[in-house]
């Protein structure tokens, strides 16, 4: 699973392969394209990782019962 700050990575790696490198097909590899997929997955791993954060995980509370509650004598109290 990709974390937030991986996702950001990817992100600014696709953009710049997108927006800042200006290179037309070399043998059928498009920078372009690589840039705009690799944009498209940081974005879907940094919604997926924000969902997952803001989801309230579940925790189980135990209540073990040890019988009623008894006071313990007061101080200086000797049988």
């Amino acid at each position: 699973m990709m974390g937030i700050g991986v996702s950001l990575v990817i992100i600014a790696v696709g953009a710049i392969l997108r927006f800042a490198v200006y290179q037309d097909s070399a043998a059928g590899f498009n920078i372009g394209t690589v840039g705009a997929i690799l944009l498209i997955i940081g974005s879907i791993g940094l919604v997926i990782s924000i969902a997952l954060l803001l989801v309230h995980r579940r925790t189980d509370i135990y209540h073990h019962d040890d019988g009623p509650y008894v006071e313990p004598p007061p101080r200086g109290y000797y049988r």
